[in-house]
């Protein structure tokens, strides 16, 4: 993801020479600045030089890199997460007292310029810092500003929707395939019936039921298909298994206050 919010500013027309970034890997730093022209740093001389630093690591790594690089921020150096589950609470306790964070919830779409992320401040983040996170995140696609309660929701319909999203259309495409088509055909159909489905949703504004019963005649093909649906409970499923995302959300949370250094190490 932090590739992706790297290139998406470049191809909006952000200079390389405003940006710096990390990574732990030698290799991994040599092919960013070969594909991207971008100075890669150490994490210290990165956070010490930067007004913005946008932090993408796995929930398990937050707090040793945040307390790692807490030392060398200057005052007032925003600090965006894009981790997922780990609270702004938790990170503002790791970092010097005041430092403005901001949460980040994006997806994968943002590789294309089409993502949707939601965003939440910090106790010390003003406007001023959503504005620059916003404008930021613009680059890769939609943004929206949501009070932090509403993240983990928000991690398991849109964050993870895509997996989703593409697991109906590997059933749809298998379900083709069944039915005679050929494999290359059936993927055809489905992904654009459903990047045309989509677009027709955001154009027209309309609710998904009134589009849905513009396709159901009375006893006709579709709404056959549809009471399968009805009668296998996918309905149900797909609200189980956004419930199931926002509780691991909420654990990874938990897993990380856990393991909070005893010790942060940053000045207070």
């Amino acid at each position: 993801m932090g590739e992706t919010v790297l290139s998406g500013l470049l191809r909006a027309g952000w200079d390389a020479a405003e940006m710096t970034a990390t990574d732990r890997r030698p290799a991994r730093c040599a092919e960013l600045t070969q594909r991207y022209g971008i100075t890669m740093l150490t994490n210290l001389d990165a956070a010490a030089g930067a007004d913005t630093v946008v932090v993408v690591v796995k929930p398990q790594d937050m707090a040793d890199l945040l307390v790692e690089i807490g030392p060398a921020l200057r005052p007032e150096t925003l600090v965006v997460s894009l981790a997922a589950g780990i609270e702004i609470s938790f990170m503002e306790s790791l970092l010097p007292a005041g430092t403005p964070v901001v949460r980040v919830m994006p997806n994968t779409p943002a590789q294309v310029d089409e993502g949707m992320a939601a965003i939440s401040g910090g106790t010390h983040s003003t406007a001023q810092h959503l504005e620059r996170v916003t404008e930021i995140l613009s680059a890769t696609g939609r943004v929206l500003t949501v009070p932090e309660k509403y993240l983990d929701a928000v991690t398991a319909i849109s964050g993870s929707g895509p997996a989703y999203l593409f697991f109906v259309v590997e059933a749809m495409i298998e379900a083709g395939v069944h039915l005679g088509l050929p494999r290359d055909t059936a993927t055809e159909l489905v992904v654009q019936t459903m990047l045309g489905s989509a677009k027709l949703l955001r154009e027209t504004g309309e609710h998904p039921v009134v589009l849905r019963e513009r396709v159901t005649s009375p006893g006709g093909t579709t709404a056959a298909a549809i009471r399968q649906l009805e009668d296998h409970r996918v309905r149900a499923a797909f609200m189980q298994a956004m419930e199931s995302a926002r509780d691991r959300s909420r654990d990874l949370a938990a897993a990380a206050r856990r393991d909070q250094p005893a010790t942060p190490g940053v000045p207070r």
